[in-house]
């Protein structure tokens, strides 16, 4: 059979999807290869949520297309949600590419490349409202101790920036049973540490059982053997409930992390968004999570330069910052997506504007968070290893409070022996920007 080589963009959400595609094209036979110079077909399944995530599919489409010119590649497919977006052009417009798959339809990846193999161009594009047939078997690309389970696709929110719910359809949840056989392969497979992944987290199981089920579902997963970590990501906070934060509180395997992507903290820049939150909203849920949760690590996600963001909804977020002192936070510049409402509206901001705003919003951050840094000094913290530098005689790993690829490191001094997913007691006695530095302190 053909080698296949996966190009993976984007999201986590997106890779658990190129997991299942490989799973889905090993089970059918084919050979799976880490080059690109020694595939026959290769997939790049695509992003395309804001502009700089577009350019970079687009980029390497075109990449992966001069391969069929100067290599043995026979077949280029595009899939996701890029080519969920363009379907029609991508095939018009470039030529290169074979297939196109959209979101809902990586279940038939092996028949896709089997009809592109023999000549003909292929446009596969399932409804997307339905759930892909769940299927347990998937290759694990994300490092073998740390993986995603993604409980759900899709989103109802529909704020006016955000082209997700035309790419991923209405909100659907995994049925529990399968999420939990998923989360026993992942075990069975060592991973130690998984990350519950959807658009929103929060509201799991709404469809499918009338109630949010995340809490239930946590002390499941909680229940299987070799699962060490588990981290909640996307909880958009007007779904927070005292029940997800009491049953988050009480589980020993539960990090106490949450990811709330609130976007701005104006309450006029909110409505204008179509979020169904306030400042004063924000600021009580935070306040509830610490207080569930003292040792709760909060990050989340901020949009400078939205259109009509006047100066003062600009002084009002870095007030904002400033008083949460949030202990992760990213700012992006608005992207203006086509399809969009907020697309249409009038006082568009330069893109200059956006930029300068957001990185003032980002140095204040920094400042927030190099000076936390500084106050983990001496601290004992339970530290999964995520690998060695052995050019610089050091582990590297990440505490409860660093979710995997987006927030910082631990840098372990220690000359014995460790393996990747070990979880050792680590005492800080340095930080170096946002990671920090210490050495193993095994107990007496």
């Amino acid at each position: 059979m053909e080698n296949i080589f996966f190009v993976s963009l984007g999201c986590d959400k997106n890779l658990v999807d190129s997991q299942m595609m490989l799973g889905k094209l090993r089970d059918y036979g084919f050979n799976l290869v880490n080059s690109e110079d020694d595939a026959d077909v290769i997939v790049v399944n695509t992003c395309c949520f804001i502009g700089p995530a577009q350019e970079e599919s687009i980029e390497a489409i075109l990449e992966m297309g001069q391969l069929k010119e100067s290599g043995k590649c026979k077949v280029l497919i595009a899939a996701g949600c890029l080519a969920q977006r363009y379907k029609e052009d991508i095939l018009r417009e470039m030529p290169e590419v074979d297939a196109v798959i959209g979101t809902s339809s990586f279940e038939h990846i092996a028949e896709v490349v089997e009809q592109a193999l023999g000549g003909h161009k292929v446009s596969r594009f399932d409804d997307i409202n339905e759930l892909p047939e769940p299927e347990t078997g998937r290759v694990l690309t994300a490092g073998g101790f740390s993986d995603f389970l993604k409980i759900a696709d899709g989103c109802d929110k529909n704020c006016i920036y955000c082209i997700i719910p035309r790419l991923r359809g209405h909100y659907r949840s995994y049925p529990m049973d399968y999420l939990l056989r998923q989360a026993q392969f992942l075990a069975d497979q060592g991973v130690r540490e998984i990350n519950l992944v959807a658009q929103e987290t929060t509201l799991y199981g709404t469809d499918l059982y009338g109630k949010k089920m995340l809490p239930q579902l946590l002390r499941k997963l909680s229940e299987i053997e070799g699962i060490s970590w588990i981290r909640v990501l996307y909880c958009y906070p007007e779904e927070i409930t005292d029940e997800l934060l009491e049953t988050m509180k009480s589980l020993p395997k539960v990090c106490h992390y949450l990811d709330l992507p609130i976007q701005h903290a104006s309450d006029s820049i909110l409505k204008r968004m179509g979020r169904r939150t306030s400042r004063s909203d924000i600021e009580a849920v935070v306040e509830k999570i610490r207080r569930y949760m003292p040792d709760a690590a909060i990050r989340t996600s901020l949009i400078s330069g939205f259109p009509g963001e006047t100066w003062e909804d600009h002084e009002e977020l870095k007030d904002f910052i400033k008083k949460m002192k949030f202990e992760r936070l990213g700012v992006f510049s608005y992207s203006q997506e086509d399809g969009t409402a907020a697309a249409l509206m009038p006082d568009q901001i330069e893109e200059t504007v956006k930029d300068a705003r957001r990185d003032e919003l980002m140095e204040i951050q920094q400042g927030i968070a190099f000076a936390r840094a500084q106050d983990m000094s001496g601290q004992l913290l339970q530290v999964m290893i995520e690998g060695r530098l052995p050019e610089e005689g050091v582990y590297v790993g990440r505490t409860y409070m660093d979710a995997p690829g987006v927030d910082g490191n631990v840098f372990i001094e220690y000359t014995g022996q460790l393996i990747s997913g070990d979880i050792v007691p680590v005492r800080i006695f340095d930080s170096r920007g946002y990671d920090l530095v210490g050495q193993v302190e095994w107990p007496e």
